[in-house]
């Protein structure tokens, strides 16, 4: 439980991200990718359903113990929760209305946003448009851990500590990192999540919160389901910086496995992601892949070769400029 992680520093690389030139090449040889781009009908009903279901369990935990709050909370709310922030993950690309109605698309994040108990889609939206665009860029991506964070969280047990703390990690690095100034919609989204919030106090009183707020941060958290953090950019071989997985908890997280073909097109919804696959399937079978997130967790705890600086890091343009 002690062996201490091996790498002492990002891999940095001098080229460009690999998407957008796989992304031409893919387009040049299959066009009809291009029918999968726009929004998905199904995901506003999906989403809805989760947000209605969430509420209603509001109302069934408001007169449990506190032990079986926290069980539900981690076994059940905090998956939905989970797979909500992957949801807004979607909605953040416009997927839930389309690009023409990009403001729609905004305000139904803060509806997805409800169960969360904290403010968040306006914000995620504002930081993953530059790890797209400068993904592993010095600065910009704030997807990437901090030097503190490589260098202290190299053994197993700070790992361990490493990924439970994540949801606090979210929120602060990229204050740290990239700070960029509020705007109005953030305030928005503040203002509608916690007045959500003492809605759901005022009804049911204090359980309900807790077993939001707990299920939000203990699934972000050491959970199944947040193996995603870790396979999707972590570099568990070296030269490959993004990783697809390809097994059932996709069902409960609107695809975000297929993380290679997301990145290779960003406005494809993740319902439709699979097709992309089967269409090209040339481009992404020869590629490393995984097919368990827990897996993947025990693997970055034990194994000394990975760790928060198994990341691909490079210099972009606008850090340059700057």
């Amino acid at each position: 439980m002690g062996n201490k992680v091996v790498r002492d520093n990002f891999e940095w690389v001098y080229t460009d991200q690999p998407h957008s030139d796989r992304r031409k090449e893919i387009l040049a040889k299959y066009p009809e990718i291009k029918n999968l781009m726009g929004p998905d009908p199904q995901l506003k009903w999906t989403v809805s359903c989760m947000v209605l279901v969430q509420i209603f369990c509001c109302y069934l935990v408001s007169d449990i113990s506190w032990k079986w709050l926290f069980f539900w909370s981690y076994a059940f709310g905090g998956v939905i929760n989970h797979s909500l922030t992957l949801a807004i993950h979607d909605i953040s690309h416009n997927i839930a209305f389309g690009n023409k109605s990009a403001r729609w698309n905004r305000y139904f994040g803060m509806f997805a946003n409800l169960p969360i108990a904290m403010p968040y889609s306006t914000s995620f939206k504002k930081y993953h448009i530059d790890h797209h665009r400068y993904l592993g860029g010095d600065g910009l991506d704030v997807d990437i851990p901090t030097d503190f964070e490589g260098q202290f969280f190299c053994t197993p047990i700070r790992k361990i500590i490493w990924l439970i703390i994540q949801p606090l990690l979210y929120v602060l690095r990229p204050l740290y990192v990239n700070p960029k100034p509020i705007t109005h919609m953030e305030i928005i989204n503040a203002i509608v999540q916690f007045s959500f919030d003492f809605l759901i106090y005022s009804l049911w009183g204090l359980k309900p919160i807790v077993y939001l707020l707990a299920g939000s941060i203990l699934s972000m958290g050491f959970h199944p389901i947040s193996g995603h953090f870790i396979a999707e950019h972590y570099m568990f071989l070296k030269g490959y910086e993004t990783y697809s997985y390809y097994g059932p908890l996709n069902l409960l997280t609107f695809n975000v496995g297929y993380h290679m073909e997301h990145h290779d097109f960003p406005s494809i919804p993740g319902s439709k992601l699979p097709e992309v696959r089967r269409i090209a399937p040339e481009y992404y079978d020869t590629l490393p892949y995984h097919t368990s997130w827990g897996r993947v967790l025990w693997d970055f705890i034990f194994c000394e070769e990975l760790g928060p600086f198994s990341r691909v890091k490079r210099e972009c343009e606008l850090a340059k400029k700057d």
